[in-house]
């Protein structure tokens, strides 16, 4: 195997969602080949209806909305990397996702996202966080599209990303290529 190619640092952004999934798999390939460290950020917020009863007698004041979002990146983490990462530093904080994601991007390599959360409309290709990531991170963005293709089930179940729609930002790009 060869050296690595550079060091310093690659975000990640972790919502649980199967293209976020398929995000830190390509992240954590990436950052195997260069030798960068790995930073996980998963970000949780009060919903706008915090404190309302919001009927079946669930009352948003009875969420930990911190440790909720804590799971949730734990388990998008133990889905998507085979093992221990070495050196995965893992952040949870509170805040819109795309902003919280391009203030932890600022001095980074590399930010990696998936194309699409939980949120929007199923058609659209890049979903709302991803879209500002790309215009607004100081640093090159890697959007990484997860396919429900049933042909392509094999390479998914592996952890691999399937498909990257966007790379870089202003003309940059990683020095890497990966095979999907």
């Amino acid at each position: 195997m060869n050296a690595p190619i550079t060091t310093g640092r690659v975000v990640v952004g972790v919502d649980g969602s199967a293209a976020s999934i398929d995000a830190v798999g390509w992240a954590s390939r990436y950052v195997a080949l260069t030798g960068a460290r790995l930073e996980a950020l998963t970000t949780w917020d009060v919903p706008g209806a915090h404190g309302f009863d919001l009927g079946y007698g669930f009352e948003t004041t009875q969420v930990d909305w911190e440790a909720t979002a804590c799971e949730i990146q734990k388990n998008a983490l133990d889905q998507a990397l085979p093992g221990d990462l070495k050196g995965l530093v893992r952040t949870v904080v509170q805040g819109h996702p795309a902003e919280m994601l391009v203030a932890a991007a600022e001095g980074a390599d590399l930010l990696v996202v998936g194309s699409r959360g939980h949120g929007g409309f199923a058609g659209m290709l890049l979903g709302s966080v991803s879209s500002h990531v790309v215009a607004h991170a100081s640093c090159a963005v890697v959007v990484v599209r997860h396919i429900r293709d049933h042909a392509r089930h094999a390479s998914e179940t592996t952890g691999r990303a399937q498909d990257i729609t966007s790379v870089g930002t202003a003309g940059t790009a990683p020095d890497v290529e990966l095979q999907p």
